[in-house]
């Protein structure tokens, strides 16, 4: 218990408490002890109060004689719907054969996966807390348990983190699990990394203090630290570069956080007239943020003493996001508790976000008996996402591979179904044409133009689909004597 809790919270601890008394733990430890653990993992996160108590809540319904209508009189509507959904997500887990036999196929247990998880977002995120406690105490698990365990949160749990730009939790997440499922290598790497980051301990201190100079030299307000790459990361860029530790520019960086943008800019500047940078290794991630929403300014140099450093740079607000990602800038804390609130559905979401409205619709389909393309779903899901713009400058975020009837259907329904053409980057382009990361794309339209079959061959987002096959189904042939007006671009 801390001095923070609320009323309520100090009501949900009691409760799990007696309801989880006389029951243990692999460690020999109390139950609660697991609970109480989720509790300080959501505070960390800075996670609203009916997310704090469903994670104190989360196993009672499953685990003890605690019903939902329990929770429901004692906490209200928004804390059982979070717990039943927490619940449903375990026992679909339970329902999983080994995981190599779901993945990379999409099975049925892994969209009950989805649709737990689909009902509201802040289930996944009492899963990843629930998650990331068991993962720190997997030693009391037998040898085939842990493995399983930690192979599940490799594949499936720490890659859902990154998708919620969850930085810090993916980085514990991936190491711990990597450490169980092939402790030979974490060890051989993280002996690697230790060696390396003692010989350049000296040197970076160095570069530091230089650094440090220079900036307050201009006056500009900043903090510096270090950033060891994890071995997880530096096991999957190994294998990227087939094994040559000689083009692993960043075992350590240099994390630089100011005040705002132009600093950052200012900031990079400074460095480069310090240090020689490297040739194609400038990368922007502030103008053009990451798939999952990063932002920062990396840069690699060369040192006066032929070192090779790695600096990011970035804003307070760009690194709170980068290490907590939704949980940073959760919008359920800024919003009333309205019906569609208790629903799961945010509003205002960032174009980076928009992934989760669309799993949300998705798990909605599936409730009510609808059909869903299970590849199409996973597509959307799990794909490497790509940001492309409107001519005004607004980022649409979709999946990697998407086509422009894609992007149309992501703006609005009626501008995809009025599609007579496109302009890529200012050039008339294609339908069949895959969008790039970054490509700025004008859709033509007309009034005369209506959905025709061949477009289903052009598009990969369910979400395109289902528009698409709605306006075929309800509108047949396109009406031939319909006024001719003047094409418009969007």
């Amino acid at each position: 218990m801390t001095e923070k809790d609320t009323e309520c919270i100090s009501r949900a601890v009691a409760m799990a408490t007696e309801a989880h008394k006389g029951q243990t733990r692999k460690t020999g430890e109390p139950y609660i002890i697991h609970p109480l653990a989720v509790k300080k993992i959501l505070e960390e996160w800075g996670m609203d109060e009916d997310t704090i108590i469903a994670g104190i809540l989360h196993d009672t319904v499953e685990d003890t004689d605690l019903t939902l209508n329990d929770i429901k009189d004692e906490f209200g509507e928004s804390v059982a719907f979070l717990v039943d959904g927490v619940t449903k997500l375990s026992t679909a887990r339970n329902g999983m054969r080994d995981i190599d036999t779901y993945l990379p196929e999409t099975k049925d247990n892994f969209l009950r996966l989805m649709i737990a998880l689909g009902s509201d977002i802040r289930v996944l995120i009492i899963k990843l807390a629930d998650r990331l406690h068991n993962l720190r105490t997997l030693s009391a698990l037998p040898p085939d348990k842990q493995k399983k365990i930690a192979k599940e949160s490799l594949e499936v749990f720490a890659p859902l983190a990154d998708r919620l730009n969850m930085g810090l939790l993916r980085v514990e997440m991936a190491d711990l699990a990597f450490k169980y499922v092939n402790p030979k290598r974490f060890e051989e790497l993280k002996a690697v990394i230790d060696k390396y980051n003692k010989s350049a301990e000296k040197s970076l201190q160095k570069i530091e203090d230089e650094v440090s100079a220079a900036l307050m030299k201009e006056k500009i307000n900043f903090t510096i630290s270090g950033r060891v790459k994890s071995v997880y990361s530096l096991h999957k860029k190994l294998a990227k570069h087939n094994q040559n530790m000689g083009e692993i520019y960043d075992l350590t960086a240099l994390r630089i956080i100011v005040d705002d943008i132009t600093a950052c800019y200012l900031t990079l500047g400074i460095i480069h007239s310090l240090y020689m940078p490297m040739n194609g290794r400038i990368k922007d991630y502030i103008a053009m943020p990451k798939q999952n929403g990063y932002q920062s300014l990396h840069t690699t140099v060369i040192t006066k003493d032929k070192r090779i450093v790695e600096f990011q740079i970035r804003t307070k607000e760009m690194h709170e996001y980068a290490e907590r990602g939704l949980a940073a800038s959760f919008y359920y804390n800024e919003q009333k508790l309205t019906e569609n609130y208790k629903k799961g559905k945010i509003e205002h979401l960032p174009t980076n976000l928009l992934w989760i409205t669309e799993l949300q619709m998705t798990a909605a389909k599936l409730r009510e008996g609808k059909k869903v393309d299970l590849r199409k779903l996973k597509l959307n899901l799990f794909a490497d996402k790509i940001f492309v713009y409107t001519p005004k400058g607004d980022i649409i975020d979709l999946p990697k591979g998407s086509l422009p009837l894609d992007f149309a259907y992501r703006l609005h329904s009626e501008i995809g179904d009025h599609v007579i053409g496109v302009k890529i980057n200012g050039k008339m382009a294609n339908l069949n044409r895959k969008l790039e990361h970054g490509d700025v794309v004008e859709i033509l339209t007309s009034k005369n133009q209506l959905p025709k079959q061949s477009w289903l061959d052009k598009i990969i987002t369910s979400h395109a689909r289902s528009k698409i096959m709605h306006r075929l189904n309800r509108s047949g042939k396109p009406d031939e004597h319909r006024k001719k007006r003047k094409p418009r671009s969007h």
